[in-house]
C-alpha cells in the first residue's frame, strides 16, 4: 500500500482521470499496434465512446494515425491505429568520461542519426562543443516535431535544482547543464543518472521487464551505478541520489576512490578495476609493466581475454567475483525479480556470468529467485535510456498523490 503524503499531494480531478486514460490508450496503441478502437476498449476496459474521443484527439495531435481496414464477419470494418513515428524526434545524449554519444530517435527509440564527440575535462567547454552538435543533429530531420532532449550522466542530479551534484569520474560538481541547453535549443531537457535512465529504458522498451514489479539495473563502466525500480516506481530518494551503491564500501580500508572514500565497490568491480588487475599482474610477473599494459583499455582487455590471454582472463574473473560480492547484499536487502547488468562486460558474459551468479549464491542471505541477466549491448541501453526520459512525459504514469 502506498501512503498518501498529506504535506505534498495533488488531488485527482476530472482532468487527471482524462490524462490517465489518454496515457493508457497511447501505451496500448504503442504495444499492440496495429489495433482497432474496439480492441482498445476491450484491452482498457474503457467505454468505446471514451476510446473514440481519445483516439480522435491523438489523431488530431498527430500522435497516432489510421491505417488499413481490418476484417470482420459483419458490420463496419475497423480502421487500425498506429503510433505516428514520423511525428516526433527526440535527442538523446549519453555523457561518459571519454566519449559523449548523441542520437536522434523516433517514438520507438529507433536511432535515425547518431554522432559523438570527445568529452572535454571542463564542463563549460563541453557545453560549447555539445550545443552545435545537437543543432546539427536536429537539422538532419527538420520535418520532425522535436519533443525534448534526454541526458544521462555518470553522476547524480538534484531533484530540486535539476543540476548535476557530482560526477566523480568526470570531475564535475554543481554544474547546470539543463538551463543553457534549453536556452540554446528551445527544447525541454530531462537529466538523469545513467543507471536510472537504463532502468527506465527497461520499463519503456524492454520485453524482459514486462510484468516485473521490482527491477535493479547495474551499470558497469568507469564506475558502477544502480537504478532501482521497486513496486513499479523509480526510487530516487529525497535528493535524487538513491542507488549510489557503487560508492558503498565493499573493502574495509581499501583503495581510495575518486569520491573521497575508501574501499568503494566500483574500485574493485568496474572496467577500470579490471584494467588495474591486468597491469598489476604484468608488473608482478616481469617487474615493470610494458608500454602496451600501461595504455590498455577495457576494450583491449576483452579482446585479449577472447584470444585466451591468461592475465586478461584472470582480470575479468576477479572483476566478476567483486561484481557478485556487491550484488549479494542488494539481493538480500531488496529481493528484486531481476537484475540487469549494463556495460561492455556483458560481451564476456559466458565467462563472467557464471562467476557472478555463483558468488551471489554463496554470499546472499536470502535465496530469492532473482534473475541476473546481461543487457544487449547492440541496443545501446544507455543511449536508449535518454530517449525514455523524454517519452515518459507522455507515456509514463502522471504524478498523483
Amino acid at each position: 500500500m502506498r501512503r498518501i503524503d498529506l504535506s505534498n499531494f495533488q488531488v485527482a480531478t476530472s482532468e487527471t482521470a482524462r490524462d490517465i486514460n489518454r496515457r493508457i490508450v497511447l501505451n496500448l496503441i504503442r504495444t499492440h499496434q496495429p489495433i482497432s478502437r474496439a480492441d482498445l476498449a476491450r484491452h482498457s476496459g474503457l467505454q468505446r465512446s471514451t476510446v473514440s474521443v481519445i483516439a480522435e484527439q491523438l489523431i488530431k495531435e498527430r500522435w497516432i494515425t489510421e491505417g488499413a481496414n481490418g476484417h470482420t464477419a459483419r458490420g463496419r470494418r475497423p480502421r487500425f491505429l498506429h503510433l505516428n513515428k514520423q511525428r516526433v524526434g527526440i535527442i538523446g545524449i549519453n555523457i561518459r568520461p571519454v566519449t559523449t554519444k548523441l542520437a536522434l530517435a523516433d517514438l520507438d527509440a529507433n536511432f535515425l542519426a547518431q554522432d559523438s564527440l570527445p568529452t572535454p575535462a571542463q564542463p563549460q567547454q563541453f557545453l560549447a562543443e555539445l550545443i552545435p552538435r545537437v543543432r546539427a543533429l536536429m537539422d538532419t530531420r527538420p520535418e520532425l516535431t522535436y519533443e525534448g532532449i534526454g541526458v544521462s550522466l555518470p553522476g547524480r542530479v538534484d531533484l530540486a535544482t535539476k543540476q548535476l551534484v557530482f560526477a566523480p569520474n568526470l570531475g564535475w560538481r554543481d554544474f547546470d547543464l539543463k538551463t543553457p541547453l534549453e536556452k540554446a535549443t528551445k527544447l525541454p531537457v530531462e537529466l538523469e543518472n545513467a543507471a536510472n535512465s537504463c532502468a527506465l529504458s527497461e520499463i519503456c522498451f524492454g520485453r524482459r521487464a514486462e510484468g516485473l514489479r521490482n527491477l535493479v539495473v547495474v551499470t558497469v563502466s568507469e564506475g558502477i551505478g544502480c537504478g532501482l525500480i521497486l513496486n513499479h516506481q523509480l526510487v530516487q530518494g529525497s535528493t535524487g541520489t538513491a542507488g549510489e551503491f557503487g560508492h558503498a564500501a565493499l573493502v574495509q580500508d581499501g583503495l581510495e576512490c575518486s569520491c573521497g572514500n575508501r574501499g568503494c565497490w566500483e574500485m574493485y568491480a568496474s572496467n577500470s578495476a579490471a584494467v588495474r588487475y591486468y597491469t598489476q599482474a604484468g608488473s608482478t610477473s616481469r617487474g615493470r609493466p610494458s608500454t602496451v599494459e600501461n595504455t590498455i583499455n577495457f576494450d583491449h582487455l576483452l579482446q585479449l581475454a577472447q584470444h585466451g590471454d591468461g592475465k586478461a582472463v584472470d582480470a575479468l574473473e576477479q572483476m566478476a567475483k567483486y561484481l557478485g560480492l556487491g550484488l549479494a547484499p542488494l539481493i538480500s536487502g531488496l529481493a528484486p525479480d531481476m537484475i540487469v547488468i549494463v556495460g561492455e562486460v556483458t560481451r564476456a558474459w559466458s565467462r563472467v556470468g557464471p562467476i557472478i551468479k555463483e558468488t551471489v549464491r554463496q554470499h546472499s542471505f536470502t535465496r530469492a529467485e532473482t534473475q541476473i541477466v546481461p543487457s544487449d549491448p547492440i541496443t545501446q541501453p544507455r543511449l536508449r535510456g535518454t530517449i525514455a526520459l523524454v517519452l515518459l512525459k507522455h507515456f509514463g504514469a502522471p504524478a498523483v498523490a
